[in-house]
């Protein structure tokens, strides 16, 4: 590896190890999120940390020149890591264009800038194509993305872009600037009124139980909730801030609707990992 990069890296989020992995700089990895399941190979890391807390000894002991962690909700432990003079790094992107950022900066950082740029250019080829396969829907589906069921809350800003390259329109857009998930809990009434064709859960590592969304009360008059159209996509796939959301996030977003909607898919398309069984595209 290039002197004066970083050689010994952990990475409290998937989303950088991932980015690590794709640009193939994954020797630099010496611990990892416990969540991590993307790409497989990376639960082999050491895993040192959940989402909000972190075994600083093991941390300490695996003698890091940089800790990638994210957002706010990691804020005290990058703050404690700072104190016991490790260097962090902090991400914060919550749209599809901060994404990219992200990847950008991760590869400038490890020294491979021009891989980075590649990868880049890949994403977003795949995303123009689902685009323009999007724009030959005969409709534009309405949609409600469940980011979790109980208060609900809709979708953070770069799932309810990827619903839109995907075919779909969100029925709560003006929420999807609120960073905090506090700040985008809906009110069920204001659902019925929106009435979403299509909702889909992803509910933060639980398995969506579609049997209470339909229980919900006065739910049944909803379009998606009469007519059966219910998804899932796990959250591993869309609620990861990184590459998982750009390609198969996206990916199965975009059969979902293509399902609803009657359009036939051009198979370098389709999802390549488990997808809702319904669509009849499961691994």
């Amino acid at each position: 590896m290039d002197k004066g990069f970083p050689r010994r890296i952990i990475c409290l989020t998937e989303e950088t190890t991932e980015t690590l992995y794709l640009l193939g700089e994954q020797e630099r990895i010496v611990g990892v999120s416990g969540y991590t399941v993307r790409p497989p190979e990376a639960r082999q890391k050491p895993r040192v940390s959940a989402f909000i807390n972190a075994k600083f000894d093991k941390i300490l002991a695996l003698e890091p020149d940089l800790v990638f962690a994210f957002s706010d909700l990691q804020a005290d432990i990058a703050a404690e890591l700072i104190r016991r003079g490790v260097t962090v790094f902090t991400f914060n992107q919550r749209s599809v264009t901060a994404i990219m950022e992200m990847i950008l900066v991760i590869g400038r950082i490890v020294g491979v800038a021009e891989k980075a740029e590649r990868l880049i250019a890949t994403l977003q080829r795949e995303m123009d194509a689902i685009a323009e396969s999007a724009s030959r829907f005969s409709y534009r589906p309405r949609v409600l993305f469940e980011e979790w069921y109980d208060p609900l809350i809709s979708g953070i800003r770069w799932v309810d872009e990827l619903l839109e390259v995907a075919g779909g329109d969100s029925v709560f857009p003006e929420l999807r600037t609120q960073q905090s998930a506090k700040d985008r809990i809906v009110n069920p009434a204001e659902v019925i009124a929106r009435d979403p064709q299509v909702i889909i859960g992803s509910w933060c590592g639980r398995q969506v139980k579609k049997n209470l969304i339909r229980a919900r009360e006065g739910w049944t008059n909803i379009s998606a909730v009469r007519d059966d159209q219910l998804y899932e996509v796990k959250s591993t796939y869309i609620l990861q801030p990184g590459p998982a959301a750009l390609t198969e996030g996206l990916r199965q977003l975009h059969a979902i609707l293509a399902h609803v909607v009657g359009h036939e898919i051009d198979p370098a398309l389709l999802p390549k990992e488990r997808a809702d069984a319904r669509l009849g595209l499961a691994a």
